[in-house]
């Protein structure tokens, strides 16, 4: 019996109780698929842009919207031994805390406010959570309020999201603000055997640290 395919379908989500349900379902199977036969590049590349941009493997970083712990184990295998996780959904913060990657897990809405301190991380991931019916772009200020002054936020999407035009404008107004600055960003691949691309994105906040 063949396994159900859920990414055909997970750039058409709308609302919250639609991707929570979504995912809860795919949580059993979404190693698979967007690991094992899509490849997510995505991890890899936003952990390499972390280190690039000189954050330490000491350095406390939160990992936004982990999901199953993709990223996780990515940083992990990047030297951080310091990572927090947060998600929507329950059954794939299970499987993020079966990796060993996280130091703590924990349910979070990251359109809503985040029960966390400004500055208390030196960094922040969001690997693939900005998208349709996921994060909305305004959000990446709630993600830099609990970065300190001077630390980074790594940013991943796709191309459908990003060609949606949210996020180019958010990134656009954040600097404009002087919240924070764009300090790199590359197109490359998301998920290569799904002939999905997508883009890697540094942000530093602004002040010193």
């Amino acid at each position: 019996m063949a396994t159900e395919k859920f990414l055909p379908t997970a750039y058409g989500l709308e609302t919250k109780a639609e991707t929570l349900a979504y995912y809860e379902a795919w949580a059993a199977t979404y190693d698979t698929e967007i690991g094992d036969e899509n490849r997510y590049a995505q991890p890899e590349r936003c952990t390499h842009a972390l280190v690039t941009s000189g954050v330490g493997p000491g350095v406390r970083i939160l990992d936004v919207g982990c999901g199953s712990g993709l990223s996780g184990v990515a940083l992990a295998r990047g030297g951080y031994s310091s990572i927090d996780g947060c998600d929507l959904s329950p059954a794939m913060l299970a499987l993020a805390g079966d990796t060993g990657a996280y130091g703590h897990l924990f349910e979070a809405d990251l359109n809503e406010d985040l029960d966390i301190a400004d500055g208390a991380y030196g960094a922040a991931t969001a690997v693939g959570v900005f998208s349709f019916g996921h994060i909305r772009a305004d959000a990446l200020r709630e993600v830099l309020r609990v970065v300190r002054p001077g630390g980074i936020v790594v940013v991943g999407l796709n191309d459908h999201f990003w060609d949606e035009g949210s996020m180019s404008a958010e990134l656009d107004a954040v600097e404009a603000d002087g919240a924070a600055t764009v300090a790199f960003r590359e197109h490359g691949e998301h998920l290569p055997a799904a002939g999905i691309e997508g883009w890697v994105i540094t942000l530093r906040k602004t002040g010193a640290s």
